[in-house]
């Protein structure tokens, strides 16, 4: 008799229920257990989840949200951080036999969630140009292959290294250190195409691409305006921090397309209230903003503002920051005066009540915080809408003040701290004339390539080495087919992994994976039992220690993955001592307090209680360093997207059960699906409008207009569709799914991110094959 397991489904089984109007409670708890006890075992479950964001233990493999400091709790952990420890510290393995049964053909057939689900790998494995099947490979010979190919290439820069937001300080600050040494910038990484938005217009506006809060600083905000964003899903521990804000007073009000669960009540299971109770109201007031409608509130908010300000002078605006700090005031206030509210209205589909509560909540507001994820940044206009949510702020003089400033909340472990530590394709002088004496390397200065940028040199046969550190690049790209062909024109692409995944299948002629040890593995060293360090969303640096013994004696840290591959391409006698460094992580943290500003003493400083925070001129004592030498305002053009007559505009997105591209299960309980994954919401009016019903196939036509004028067209099919409360004219369909009809030129202006949240479609009747 064949078992077939829950992960082997079938998309005609999807179940529809009525969405949630909580997020977390006892359901929450319950699956936690249940998905470690699935995948760990009890005794495993238990030993894992009591270390989780532990000072003694390791920081959560999932988002990047920190710790209240000096309040952490005995679970300190959410439904989705469980879910991804068990997924990696799970008992199932993939090994040489694995593979010896699946070919590369055979496993291109499976869903993601299938690949997820079969476990750790545990062995260097290699595909050899013209095989069929992975086999097993020895670390020289993986590193030897991997530093020929490197050797062989005309230029530096044909070879691409992309870095996933998990990899740690010590492994992000070896690798770039690898890179730079090799002589290239080619360093994309997942912030390019999440928060790269953020970065762009935070360090024109403030001088530093960096939230400018802490958790107290949240804790004891007046309004909290949370923009494009769903933290029951994405961040669900920052729940915890908006209940403590709202018991001491705070407002909140939630601007997203969708009504989502965890911005309309938290139920904490770390509570009685949240176990017996009804928990607590998130959002005061929740403006269900079009899809891109984000920027036209922002300059509609502004305009009220002025206009109040006008009416009774001196008693809106903060005129004595204004003029200490700003630069570009009058320019801003001159546009401001002259939006026009009507076309406001128009483009964010809200009412001029609710326009006008808003502005009087800030004009209000002794401290204003304003939060943002990708509902923001992956827009054509994502950077000049944050700069317009930095406007307002500025204006009432909301940076550097207790409970007020900006708050670009990250989605992934350490993905701020990657960046930190050089994983960027434009690093600054400082920070590479640090590097070079350091080391006795010359870095490159020529900057380097992004994503998008990377997926484009690939397809044009203009690189033709990649290698990624974590993550899952095929699936986390935009226009899958585009970027599976460019990978698939490498002579060689690489992989250091800890799970199988679509892009081990996705290959270069020849290709490796290099397992590597997880957050929740024991690494020990020749010097002992090593640690490393992250860096959460508001610049806090802080320890991360795993217990657990790998699956496999054949793993090794990414830290010694690293040194190994520049051993083989440098020799033993090139000026950074790779293995040292590889056998004692607190040597590279001593260099690295050498190198990056701000973790001067990191060694001893890092060994603190709490770790410590990093500087943040703007928010310590309310310097600029800009090109002004003060706070900008930015002056843009107001932009958004009309639905085109039959058409719709959608967004990608996550499920509650997945993280990024790993798919934890096929239980959206928020929204009411369960048992697969092909769905697209969409509104009730909409559906009847466009000739369908609800519960009918159709597949996802994208249509993107070139600058020339021309029309592309994508194709994702086979979605079924669910009336859902979003607004007319809007729908949303989870990624990776939807990735495909994500263009690869259609970009955020100045960042380069990919518009994921604002595509185009037409959806079309499913035909069903013949039978």
């Amino acid at each position: 008799m064949t078992v077939r397991h829950d992960y082997e489904y079938d998309e005609d089984n999807i179940v529809v229920t009525d969405k949630k109007s909580y997020a977390a409670g006892v359901p929450a708890v319950l699956v936690s257990l249940q998905r470690g006890v699935e995948q760990m075992g009890a005794a495993r479950t238990a030993l894992s989840l009591a270390s989780l964001n532990q000072r003694k233990g390791f920081d959560c493999p999932g988002c990047a949200w920190p710790e209240t400091p000096g309040h952490r709790k005995h679970a300190e952990f959410c439904e989705n951080g469980a879910k991804a420890v068990a997924e990696e510290a799970t008992k199932r393995t993939v090994g040489p036999a694995f593979f010896a049964e699946h070919s590369v053909e055979d496993l291109l057939g499976r869903t993601e969630y299938w690949l997820g689900q079969q476990g750790r790998l545990t062995h260097p494995m290699v595909l050899r140009s013209g095989a069929t099947h992975y086999e097993p490979i020895g670390w020289d010979d993986a590193n030897a292959l991997i530093a020929d190919e490197l050797r062989s290439l005309t230029s530096p820069h044909e070879a691409i290294f992309y870095t996933s937001g998990r990899t740690s300080n010590e492994a992000a600050f070896l690798y770039q250190l690898l890179i730079r040494s090799y002589g290239t910038n080619n360093m994309p990484d997942c912030s390019n195409m999440c928060h790269e938005s953020s970065g762009s217009a935070l360090s024109a506006s403030i001088g530093i691409g960096k939230g400018s809060v802490s958790v107290p600083d949240i804790e004891n905000a007046d309004l909290i305006v949370i923009a494009g964003q769903n933290p029951g899903t994405n961040h669900p521990r920052m729940l915890s921090t908006l209940e403590k804000a709202k018991r001491n007073g705070a407002r909140v009000i939630a601007v997203n397309p969708l009504v989502e669960a965890g911005l309309q009540r938290f139920k904490d299971p770390q509570r009685v209230g949240g176990v017996i109770g009804d928990g607590i109201a998130i959002s005061d007031d929740y403006l269900q903003i079009r899809i891109g409608g984000d920027m036209a509130l922002f300059q509609g908010l502004g305009k009220l503002i002025v206009d109040a300000e006008d009416a009774a002078p001196g008693t809106v605006l903060d005129h004595d920051f204004i003029a200490r700090h700003t630069a570009g005031f009058d320019a801003w206030i001159e546009h401001i005066r002259r939006v026009d509210l009507d076309v406001v209205l128009e483009a964010t589909g809200l009412t001029m009540d609710q326009l006008r509560s808003t502005a009087d909540a800030m004009i209000a507001s002794n401290a204003t915080i304003i939060c943002w994820a990708m509902g923001l940044t992956q827009q054509t206009h994502g950077v000049a809408t944050i700069e317009e949510a930095v406007n307002l702020l500025l204006a009432r003089g909301m940076i550097g003040k207790p409970g007020a400033g900006v708050c670009p909340v990250r989605g992934h472990s350490n993905v701020q701290g990657d960046r930190t530590m050089g994983i960027w394709e434009k690093m600054p002088e400082a920070f590479l004339a640090a590097l070079d004496a350091e080391f006795g390397i010359r870095s490159p200065r020529e900057h380097g390539l992004d994503a998008v940028d990377s997926i484009r040199a690939m397809r044009d046969g203009q690189a033709s080495f990649f290698m990624g550190m974590g993550g899952n690049f095929v699936s986390a790209t935009p226009d899958t087919h585009v970027t599976e062909a460019a990978l698939r024109r490498c002579s060689l692409t690489v992989q250091v992994s800890t799970k199988l995944n679509r892009s081990h299948l996705v290959h270069g002629r020849t290709a490796l994976i290099l397992p590597s040890l997880g957050r929740t593995d024991k690494d020990v060293r020749a010097t002992g039992k090593q640690f490393v360090t992250v860096e959460d969303s508001m610049s806090m640096v802080h320890r991360s220690r795993g217990g657990l013994t790998p699956s496999s004696p054949h793993m090794r840290s990414e830290v010694a993955i690293v040194a190994g591959i520049a051993e083989a391409l440098f020799g033993s006698e090139h000026s950074v001592q790779w293995s040292k460094l590889a056998d004692d992580y607190d040597l590279i943290r001593d260099s690295i307090s050498r190198v990056v500003p701000g973790f001067e003493d990191f060694n001893r400083k890092v060994r603190q209680k709490e770790g410590f925070g990093l500087p943040h001129p703007p928010r310590d004592s309310r310097t600029f360093l800009t090109s002004t030498g003060k706070a900008n305002f930015g002056v843009n053009e107001l932009t958004w997207l009309p639905v085109p007559e039959g058409r719709l505009v959608l967004q990608t997105m996550r499920s509650h059960d997945q993280y990024n591209t790993t798919i934890y299960g096929l239980d959206d309980r928020y929204r009411g699906v369960k048992g697969g994954r092909r769905v697209v919401f969409v509104n009730p009016a909409d559906i009847e409008s466009l000739g369908f019903r609800d519960g009918d196939r159709v597949d996802l036509v994208s249509e993107w207009t070139r600058p020339d004028g021309s029309v592309e067209e994508r194709r994702a099919d086979a979605f079924r569709i669910v009336a859902f409360a979003t607004p007319v004219g809007n729908a949303a369909a989870y990624y990776p799914e939807t990735n495909p009809l994500v263009p690869l030129d259609h970009v955020a202006r100045k960042s380069n991110t990919p518009v994921s949240k604002a595509v185009v479609v037409r959806l079309v009747s499913h035909e069903l094959p013949p039978s």
